[in-house]
């Protein structure tokens, strides 16, 4: 090697005429360097240092940081020794100078940098020194103007901290990043002179200070940019003065040998001569040409050393190698390529033909590869920082077609039509617009790295620009990519994948050059919006694609044929679009975001289908530039098409008599734009084809007639599902080879961004074995492409994550990793084989050879220390009664008010299993069985369906499953049992079974590099069956054996296992496996062998917890303990201290049992210790029945536990019970009786009662000290596995909302609002017939039974009527300015008409108004509140067309008579109310429910028809005299989805909303007509069920005009939020329930209320409240009604109500922050009143009123008084302000009305005031008491002379502690 080395020196200096400063030999410059991180992570090692943090493939300059690598003196002399005479160092600018002034240095970076040259020189290398490479410090890009000073107060730092090493300096070692760097306000040409001012200083400086010893400085320039740059004369002037010698980065291309002679030639201009340094030399496509490198390197010098040219030395890293083949040596060479070859054959070569093609080269690099050799698996894997993930496309998988204002594309109105119901659709897709946390999940399941998925253009930009993007759609994508990077999961966003606005393509699409700029405004807003976060952008995606399908075949949308014109002027325009978009980001993002933005092509990999036939050669490279370079060429290569597609082209149009295809030509700006307009080349790859020749013979345009080829596969490669894909594995590894040599040229990096295979839905959908196969061998090659062919690619992207709309075939083709059931409304995913398969290429960063082993990451959790217990035992009842004391007088609204918080940051979330219950394998393997093996195989055993757990889960087969899931579930721990017998066959050491061992260690290795902590219980009730066979639990030897059983698990696991439990719940071991026998061993002996296994327990745990701890904690350091579990006792009664002591009982029973002896002092508590003894003496057994640990074992025993395991699942209500003495059970000694409340939601095993959760925990830390928890096992069992597991959702939320509250409780945040009151006149007047009031249809349904509750009735209601004075009171003590009322229709009108007006009762209404008025209380009036005259009524009511003129003359007289006192109207109150429940279930007067398919449609038709002419009525006549407003109050409660992520959930909310609310409020508010959501559900409704026409009723035009607009503001009463979802009805059933289609539920951690239909949900105000401002264009909104309800309320204290009032209030005002125009708020109600259909049985009111006092006083609640504060200080005052004034109330406030006049009372047959009545009360009970006294004092002398002595006791009570 040294002798070919010299003999290429000598032949170097044979060609070169050094200068005066250069004369010898070795002076001759071989330079190598600089370091990077790649470099030294290969250096580092066989293993790598592991220490050190560098990676395989980062290119990146290694900043210098300390210490150095210890290997790098080693290296340094390995380069000397192979000849090398310099190595170059880059200075980090920003490193050194963080500041970005040389007075504030980083000393350690200086003294780094400075050891590092020493090192150089200590292994006599020359360090050339680069004082700037590319990046730009931050601190310079604000100051242009004065760049070219910081950069020489930079440069002399260097030179005066390192000039003493450093004989040779470059100022800029690439002058074209910096440029692009510096602020592109300026002209290049002003940079540029920016830059040569700042390199002439820097000149002048080292001249001038430093060079005494002869030192050098340069600047390194492109050799490609010496014609250009030798023009402008900064750098023409630089290059000839201020350089001591020039440099070049020099990229020799073989194939432009010429061009690079032609750029060489013009350093001859150069005066005078030039002495260069070729600082940089690449050859990217040499080696793979027949030509020897050392005859380049001649032909190099022959270009370069002419009469002014003399070269100084050069750069030899393409021929340095060097490696560390061992921890202790270290080679560096330069390759055996350069020796000079032959004589004759470099003759040969140089008399050869023209340089191969590419492909050419490619082709016969494979061309005679043995099918041995082509398909060899390579067992490698892929280098460090590889890039693994999946991918999907907007229009595949995200659905929501039309969700947040989303605009149509091209693809939507291609959806299919006559879809079936519940039939998927393109609309919902894969509905992953809903479900970006589940899709996260996946990707977490997989691991994957990198996420590629595109961005919908019309989501953002509904019409294609800018002017009003779509918020919604922001918040999607924002959302997505922030849970993306919370996954560690590296977005990659695509702005385009086929779906173009449909607004777009209505102008022409991508055939209008318009779509360019619209494209490039979208991309800006892209980039600023998501560019924060996104780093990998994708400007489109297989343009190819959209070119060909789209415009081409027209088989894609917009489906134009035309392959010859339009297809290529797409493309065109793609381009441009593609150009302009690059250079945005990179003049505009770039220096900030720090992003790289490429483009993704897809193509086929061809081969001539006869290999012979040249023809046939040339046609497949043919078809490589028609299907890649089309694209590729101008981007990567010229900026132009293809020459082979120009010629092609040209050559079919001069043959047909017209042109066939028409290629726009690019200007020669747009190629220089195009040119290297990406960070990296995407490519798409998934098959590969046979190209043959066509001949010319036809003029008829196609994509394979221009071309002029022909497309044919081999039969013999396999088909896959997909007509156009078979797999072809080799072909990507040919494909990639020729686009690095074609396009990258190793300058670009390649990221594979799509390869997969489809299956069909005819094939098993989850055993997708052949796509494992395809991945496996595609994998495979693109992993030799890296390895073996040097290309640079970088990431591995399988197409698709999940299945999708796959265009044309819709859903037939399934690319999915996860299956996606589209028959399911909630499209469930379902991970395939292929998942788990390419997870483990993840996981192994490609193919391990066999024995190599990936060492998990580090796990650990933050473990408590060893907890101490108390020496003293429990006292009977426990202090721990003290949790009963707290909580069991907690008002239930109390006791479950949702806390809202979170947890401390190292809490520990996870999932548990026992392996019975789900591992399977029971006989695999050389598993032993065990207890339950034998249980479950035995007849008679009483195991639900004769069920097994033979296969279970089958977790033992589908490790790689459960890990995915567990991954994906993202939890932090998960709890699993080992199977004693699959470890120890015959439960005893002497069987190890080497294939179990295996398996624990595959899961705890898979968990730990998941970074999941494994939580291990060695014991969950599955005892080998060979134990039992010898005694089980019950022979002493078992203790023993189990510790043997431990100490192996510890042994073999313990490294990585931390956290040990040996048992799981031994109470249900002991009871139920040997009491009550229902489990195994299915024994039978329920008063004493319960108690004998849990002594045996205690034991057996204390003795593997001392081995613990003496043999393995100081080394593995774990904590160790057992899970216990419990219910919850509740006393029946708490105020009985027996049910008290009771419920304490049940606890020391079933936890105490185990924590006693463990938790406190090594013994049972003494509460079973008393029980049972006593019970035992009374059975006249001569001992207990309960064992005792002797005194030594009691020490053995306490405190072996580190931390508390509870297991708690729900509660019982306990009280106590005397039970039978025989026979001897372990349940009865506890003297008990258990419950559960049927009002607690039910489950399949326990009903819910997740307050006992919190109470628990807290008996816990009072009864065993303040000592860890960890709560093992919580959840809920369904009875429908099939169903919706909603109940599951609220038992989770809602258990661990009480542990929370437990762990950090009473820290609430209810942060702070216009106000008035409302009563209903039916709710409060009274006064049913008084002054000639006519009957109303609610007197006569309040007087029929069995319709309101309790057959409460209003006749008197709160007496109203007669109490204006009362309600003013209460009306001015809560301060309010407004009291809305209704009036009673029937009160004006007697039977509904105006023949006759009832002025008695006018004239209540006119006394009311004044009072109001005079108190200066505005009166806001509604004109029908559901009272309608039972004499309308009789006609027809609201389904007499004829009530719309009706209420028209009843509205009239009101405007009349009261108009010019009341300015506030409103119409109707809840019109919904009225048609559905008073004439659709009939749950409201007048009670009809026969019709509820058309008669609620044909009265809420007329309600708003009659609403329209009452404000026409107004407005025409009245609204110009009176002045007021008049408008409508509608009601509607807000829904949520019950499934966010189900997309049917979603449409059955907004349904649930349309057709309550929005029945009403569109017609009036909008258009005039019903919503789109009802109009086409009931008709479709109604033509299924054979009518011909609609249900609903139609408006006619004029009535619409009429309708519309009918408002002066909204009216909107609100009360609770559902949880809407989807139900199908029967076509048949004819009712608005089943043409609403929806079905609602309540969320279990939402309050109750009196009502069951009220929930106190007050987030769901200000979301309707903000969908009204939305939906109807912002109206001004009153809130008129909202409030809660409470049953039998007794306690005035009305603290739920104060909760609502204060949450929704707040809701309203945060709604008010959210620009919604709202004017007023009003609660109900004033006070209690008759409810309706409830009668008096909720009360809503601020007030109580007493029905059982005559006088029906007004009493004020706690309610009352906080309205009053939020009315005076019109909402919330910042508390942080400190008290404000209007929360107290003034002491003057008072009413200003006369006090209420007396009421007289009867009293013992007489008339008297209240206060002469109080009076003669007071009389009476002082004579009653007198007598009282006198009647006592005589019976006490009697008793005393008839005292008696003392009897004694006849029996002792038994002594509390037995004396056995």
């Amino acid at each position: 090697m040294e002798l070919s080395w010299h003999t290429v020196f000598i032949a170097l200096l044979s060609v070169s005429c050094w200068g005066s400063d250069w004369e010898s030999e070795r002076n001759f410059i071989s330079t190598a360097g600089p370091l990077t991180n790649d470099l030294l992570h290969n250096l580092s090692g066989p293993l790598g240092d592991q220490s050190s943090n560098f990676v395989a493939g980062d290119k990146d300059l290694y900043v210098c940081h300390q210490p150095l690598p210890t290997f790098l003196p080693e290296y340094f002399s390995s380069l000397h020794a192979s000849q090398i005479t310099h190595y170059k160092v880059f200075l980090s600018w920003a490193q050194l100078l963080p500041a970005g002034s040389t007075q504030n240095p980083d000393k350690k970076t200086v003294q780094c940098y400075r050891r590092l040259l020493e090192a150089l020189k200590t292994a006599r290398l020359q360090p050339m020194v680069i004082l700037h490479h590319q990046t730009l410090p931050a601190s310079t890009l604000q100051r242009t103007e004065v760049f070219a000073d910081l950069f020489a107060d930079y440069a002399t730092f260097a030179f005066h901290s390192f000039g003493d090493l450093v004989g040779i300096w470059f100022t800029f070692s690439d002058l074209e990043e910096v440029i692009k760097e510096l602020p592109h306000q300026e002209s290049r040409a002003s940079r540029l002179q920016t830059l040569s001012d700042a390199h002439r200083k820097a000149y002048e400086i080292y001249h001038e200070n430093y060079a005494s010893q002869g030192g050098k400085l340069s600047v390194v320039l492109r050799v490609e940019d010496i014609p250009e740059l030798l023009l402008e004369p900064p750098i023409s002037a630089l290059a000839q003065d201020t350089v001591d010698f020039l440099s070049l980065d020099l990229s020799y291309e073989c194939q432009n040998e010429a061009s690079l002679r032609q750029k060489l030639s013009k350093l001859q201009t150069i005066e005078p001569e030039v002495k260069l340094f070729i600082f940089n030399l690449k050859l990217p496509d040499c080696p793979s040409t027949m030509k020897s490198p050392a005859r380049l390197l001649f032909s190099l010098f022959e270009a370069v050393n002419k009469d002014q040219v003399l070269t100084i030395g050069f750069d030899v890293n393409e021929f340095l190698s060097c490696s560390s083949s061992s921890k202790k040596s270290m080679s560096c060479s330069l390759t055996s390529s350069l020796a000079l070859q032959p004589e004759e054959q470099q003759d040969h070569e140089i008399a050869g033909s023209s340089p191969a093609s590419a492909y050419q080269r490619v082709w016969e690099a494979f061309a005679n590869q043995s099918r041995a050799e082509r398909d060899a698996f390579l067992q490698d894997t892929f280098p460090e920082g590889f890039l693994w993930g999946a991918s999907t496309g907007a229009f595949n998988v995200e659905g929501g077609w039309a969700e947040g204002g989303r605009g149509a594309s091209i693809w939507d109105p291609r959806r299919p039509l006559n879809t079936t119901e519940g039939q998927a659709t393109p609309e919902v897709a894969s509905d992953s617009y809903h479900k970006v946390a589940s899709d996260i999940a996946l990707l977490r399941g997989l691991r994957a790295q990198v996420y590629k998925f595109s961005i919908s253009w019309s989501r953002i930009f509904p019409t294609g620009h800018g002017s009003s993007p779509s918020l919604p759609g922001v918040a999607y994508y924002n959302k997505l990519i922030d849970r993306l990077r919370d996954a560690g999961i590296q977005p990659m966003a695509t702005l385009f994948h086929w779906d173009l606005p449909q607004a777009l393509q209505d102008h022409g699409g991508w055939q209008n050059e318009s779509v360019v700029d619209a494209f490039l405004d979208y991309a800006a807003f892209c980039f600023s919006t998501f560019g924060d976060r996104v780093k990998l952008w994708v400007t489109f995606h297989e343009p190819w694609v959209m070119s060909y399908a789209g415009y081409g075949t027209g088989q894609h949308p917009p489906g134009i044929s035309d392959p010859g014109v339009a297809s290529f002027k797409v493309a065109h325009l793609v381009l441009k679009a593609h150009a302009r978009t690059w250079h945005y980001y990179n003049s505009h993002h770039r220096p900030q975001q720090q992003g790289h933005v490429g483009i993704v092509l897809n193509s086929d990999w061809a081969e001539p289908l006869f290999p012979e036939r040249p023809e046939d050669l040339r046609a497949s490279e043919r078809f490589l530039h028609f299907m890649l370079g089309w694209f590729a060429h101008p981007i990567f290569v010229d900026g132009d098409y293809p020459a082979t597609l120009r010629t092609q082209i040209q050559q079919m149009n001069r043959q047909c008599p017209h042109p066939v295809a028409q290629l726009p030509k690019f200007t020669e700006a747009e190629k220089q734009l195009l040119k290297g307009s990406a960070d990296f080349l995407g490519l798409s790859h998934y098959t590969s084809c046979l190209i043959s020749n066509a001949p010319q013979n036809t003029c008829i345009p196609s994509y394979d007639t221009i071309g002029g080829f022909s497309q044919h596969v081999n039969h013999a490669w396999p088909q896959t599902s997909s007509s156009w894909i078979r797999v072809v594995p080799w072909g990507i590894r040919r494909l990639l080879q020729f686009v690095s040599l074609e396009y990258t040229r190793g300058k670009v990096p390649v990221y594979v961004a799509g390869n997969g295979m489809p299956i069909g839905e005819s094939e098993n959908l989850f055993d997708d074995s052949l796509r494992v196969d395809y991945f496996n061998q595609y994998i495979n090659e693109v992993l030799k492409a890296i390895r073996e062919d040097s290309v640079d690619v970088r990431s591995y992207i399988a197409h698709s994550l999940i299945d999708g709309f796959e265009g044309p075939s819709g859903y037939s083709q399934r690319f999915g990793l996860h299956h996606v059931n589209f028959n399911d409304s909630s499209k469930s995913r379902t991970p395939r084989k292929s998942a788990y398969f390419f997870t483990s290429i993840i996981e192994k960063n490609g193919f391990l050879t066999n024995g190599a082993k990936r060492l998990p990451p580090p796990n650990t959790a933050n473990l408590p220390s060893k907890a101490r217990a108390f020496t003293f035992p429990s006292e009977v009842p426990s202090k721990a009664k003290v949790v009963w004391e707290k909580f069991s007088s907690q008002p239930k609204f109390e006791r479950d008010l949702f806390y809202h918080g979170t947890f401390r940051d190292d809490f520990l979330w996870g999932v548990s299993s026992s392996a019975y219950q789900i591992e399977g394998g029971w006989d695999a393997d050389g598993k032993g069985p065990s207890i339950w093996d034998n249980f479950t195989h035995t007849p008679g055993s009483n195991v639900k369906d004769k069920a097994t757990g033979d296969i279970a889960c089958d977790s033992y087969h589908q490790l790689d499953a459960d890990l995915n899931m567990l991954r994906a579930l993202k939890v932090k721990a998960y709890r699993f049992s080992i199977s004693w017998s699959r470890i120890f066959p015959t439960g005893r050491n002497s069987s190890i079974n080497s294939h179990g061992v295996d398996y624990y260690n595959r899961l705890i290795d898979g968990l730990m590099a998941s970074n999941i902590f494994p939580m291990v219980t060695l014991f969950h009730w599955d005892l080998p069956q060979a134990l039992q066979d010898i005694g089980g639990w019950e022979n002493p030897a078992l203790i023993e054996l189990f510790d043997s059983y431990a100490d192996f698990c510890f042994r073999t696991f313990g490294d990585r296992v931390k956290f040990w439990m040996t048992f799981n719940e031994p109470m249900y071991l002991a009871w139920l496996g040997y009491g009550s026998g229902e489990f195994p061993p299915g024994v039978k002996d329920p008063g004493w062998a319960p108690y004998r296994i849990a002594h045996a327990i205690i034991k057996a745990h204390a003795t593997v917890y001392h081995t613990y701890d003496e043999k393995y904690r100081q080394q593995q350091k774990g904590v160790i303990s057992l899970s216990l579990s419990t219910h919850w006792a509740e006393p029946k009664s708490p105020g009985v201290p027996r049910d008290v002591e009771a419920a304490d009982r049940m606890l020391q029973f079933s936890l105490g049992w185990f924590a006693h002896p463990i938790f406190r002092n090594g013994d049972y508590p003494d509460a079973m210790k008393w029980k049972v003894g006593n019970r035992s003496e009374l059975q006249h057994l001569a001992t207990s029945r309960l064992p005792s640990f002797t005194e030594e074992e009691k020490r053995f025993i306490r405190a072996t536990a580190d931390v508390f395991c509870l297991n708690t699942y729900s509660s019982r209500i306990v009280q106590y019970k005397t039970p039978r003495l025989n026979p001897s059970s372990y349940e009865d000694d506890q003297e008990m009786a258990e419950e559960e409340d049927p009002s607690w939601p039910s489950t399949a095993v326990n009903r819910a009662a997740p307050w006992g959760m919190r109470r628990l925990l807290n008996w816990i830390k009072e009864e065993y000290g303040d000592i860890p928890i960890y709560i093992t096992e919580n959840g809920v069992g369904l009875t429908d596995p099939d169903a919706e597991d909603t109940s599951r959702i609220f038992y989770h939320k809602t258990y661990i909302n009480e542990a929370l509250k437990a762990h950090d409780y009473d820290k609430s945040l209810l942060d702070p609002f216009i106000p008035q009151l409302d009563p209903s006149k039916q709710a409060i007047e009274g006064a049913w017939r008084a002054d000639g009031k006519g009957l109303s249809i609610w007197d006569t349904f309040s007087h029929t039974p069995l319709k309101v509750e309790n057959d409460a009735i209003g006749d008197v209601a709160c007496d109203s009527y007669h109490k204006i004075a009362e309600d003013l009171v209460t009306l001015q003590n809560l301060g309010v300015s407004h009291y809305r009322f209704s009036i009673s229709w029937s009160r004006i009108l007697p039977d509904g008409t105006t023949r006759y007006i009832n002025e008695a009762g006018l004239n209540y209404y006119v006394r009311l108004i004044d009072a109001l008025l005079a108190a200066s209380i505005q009166p806001q009036v509604t004109i029908y509140h559901w009272d309608l005259p039972q004499a309308l009524q009789d006609v027809g009511g609201w389904e007499n067309e004829t009530i719309v003129q009706r209420f028209k003359e009843y509205a009239d007289v009101l405007f009349q008579r009261l108009g010019d006192k009341v300015k506030f109207w409103i119409t109707l109150n809840e019109p919904f109310v009225v048609a559905y429940q008073g004439y659709g279930d009939g749950t409201k007067a007048p009670g009809i429910f026969d019709r509820p398919g058309t008669a609620p449609y044909i009265v809420g038709h007329n309600l708003i028809k009659a609403h329209a002419e009452a404000w026409h009525l107004y407005n025409d006549v009245y609204r110009a005299s009176q002045g007021g407003v008049i408008s409508i109050t509608i009601s509607s409660d807000w829904a949520e989805p019950r499934d966010p992520s189900n997309q049917e959930d979603v449409e059955a909310a907004r349904r649930y909303v349309q057709f309550m609310g929005g029945w009403f409020a569109h017609p009036i508010f909008k258009n005039g007509d019903y919503n789109e959501v009802m109009k086409t559900r009931i008709r479709d409704r109604s033509l299924a069920a054979g009518l011909n026409k609609s249900r609903l009723p139609e408006f006619t035009e004029s009535e619409k005009r009429r309708i519309s607009g009918t408002y002066d503001f909204f009216g909107f009463n609100h009360y609770t939020t559902v949880l809407a979802y989807n139900l199908n009805y029967a076509t048949a059933i004819s009712s608005f329930d089943a043409d609403r289609g929806v079905a609602s539920i309540a969320d279990r951690s939402w309050p109750d209320s009196g009502s069951v239909w009220l929930k106190m949900t007050p987030f769901g105000f200000r979301r309707i409240l903000n969908w009204l401002k939305e939906e109807y264009n912002d109206p001004p909104i009153y809130v008129t009604e909202n409030g809660v309800s409470q049953r039998e309320e007794t306690d005035l204290n009305d603290t739920a109500r104060i909760y609502y009032l204060r949450t929704y209030i707040n809701e309203a005002l945060k709604a008010v922050q959210d620009k919604v125009d709202l004017r007023g708020y009003t609660v109900w109600s004033a006070m209690d009143n008759f409810e309706w259909s409830t009668g008096f049985s909720e009360q809503f009111g601020l007030h109580f009123v007493n029905y059982s006092d005559p006088s029906l006083p007004r009493i004020p609640k706690a309610s009352a008084k906080f309205y009053a504060s939020v009315v005076r200080c019109n909402g919330f005052p910042d508390p942080a302000t400190g008290p404000h004034a209007c929360l107290h109330q003034p002491e003057d406030a008072g009413p200003t009305v006369s006090p209420v006049r007396e009421e007289e009372v009867r009293f013992l047959g007489l008339m008297l005031g209240t206060a002469e009545a109080q009076r003669a009360l007071n009389v009476l009970f002082s004579l009653v008491l007198l007598g009282v006294c006198g009647l006592a004092f005589l019976s006490y002398k009697y008793c005393k002379r008839s005292k008696q002595g003392k009897t004694q006791r006849s029996q002792q009570e038994l002594n509390p502690v037995s004396s056995f």
